[in-house]
């Protein structure tokens, strides 16, 4: 996306975002804050996959450990300054499992669908960790009652609170990475993506790097899990299951991978549709993203480029 145009998408967003409240009740506030925590989650994902061109299919587990560490500390008594001790724990979590698994995955030469494999497991691992340690983690039925975010003993329980510090959030977070991406960092993944083996022997250390990014990623993944469970006051295995793992990158793909505001665009309006979706019909929606999925699929794969090449042999072989 090109930066007059990701600049007028980006004051065009805010703008809306700042109005909003002014027309949209309570509950619509909250249905907006929530779609605007999962496009945090969604840029978390694109920062990583839209730079390297490496796509993880265990986000997810970043995320509900974000989820997992703000609850616990949280809930947690006797402890001064639990929001902000919560949101480093939110985030320390997550970019320590990412630095291990990526650390051992990269330099180990694991890339492409390997990497999406293994990160898949990831997720499905991370989740049947949780349902087991239920002595600590509160197993299928998670942890209840998390408090709201308080820092400076300020209360954020309010909706039109929790809604202005989110968007906020994600105002200043697009705004930073959009300055990180397009600087020599961003520029110098983005190489490595193209061709790890060239960047390599210009000297850049690509193992580190993708690590780096990795984590950086998992890290705003977990802020993105904090957030919600802060707003929502519930945790629970569903935050680092496969299914929110195949929606994010769904959301992803859907806004344009690689320009970090189209995921916010692509998770806002999933979020909306199903929030319609589901008060028709229940039964709808886990159809619609099992079709979602299968597009993703095809998307990402080179099917659809073989259909097309093979599509114009014939046309060109008919018109001679």
């Amino acid at each position: 996306m090109k930066q007059y145009r990701w600049i007028t998408v980006y004051v065009v967003g805010i703008a809306f975002l700042a109005i909003y409240p002014a027309f949209a009740g309570s509950y619509d506030l909250t249905v907006m804050r929530d779609a605007l925590i999962f496009a945090m989650f969604a840029v978390s994902l694109d920062l990583f996959w839209g730079r390297t061109g490496i796509l993880c299919f265990g986000h997810a587990a970043f995320f509900g450990a974000g989820g997992y560490a703000m609850a616990l500390v949280t809930l947690s008594s006797g402890l001064v300054a639990s929001t902000w001790l919560g949101l480093l724990a939110a985030m320390l979590v997550p970019a320590l499992l990412a630095a291990v698994v990526g650390y051992f995955l990269f330099y180990g030469g694991v890339r492409g669908s390997y990497f999406t494999i293994v990160t898949l497991a990831l997720s499905v691992i991370a989740q049947q960790a949780v349902i087991a340690w239920s002595s600590v983690t509160g197993g299928d039925t998670g942890l209840l009652g998390i408090p709201p975010l308080s820092p400076w003993g300020f209360d954020l329980s309010g909706d039109l609170a929790s809604y202005a510090l989110v968007a906020a959030t994600l105002a200043l977070l697009l705004a930073g990475l959009r300055l990180l991406t397009r600087g020599r960092w961003g520029q110098v993944l983005k190489a490595i993506g193209d061709n790890e083996i060239r960047a390599a022997a210009l000297g850049h250390d690509a193992p580190a790097r993708l690590t780096a990014a990795f984590v950086l990623s998992a890290a705003i993944a977990g802020l993105a899990g904090a957030l919600y469970v802060s707003a929502s006051g519930v945790v629970a295995p569903d935050m680092i299951g496969l299914a929110l793992s195949t929606e994010v990158v769904a959301w992803v793909v859907i806004g344009g991978r690689g320009t970090l505001i189209g995921p916010v665009i692509g998770a806002v309006l999933v979020q909306r549709a199903q929030q319609e979706i589901s008060s028709l019909n229940p039964v709808l929606w886990p159809m619609i993203i099992g079709l979602m999925f299968v597009a993703v699929a095809f998307l990402q794969s080179d099917v659809l480029e073989r259909f097309a090449k093979r599509f114009a042999a014939r046309k060109t072989e008919r018109a001679q």
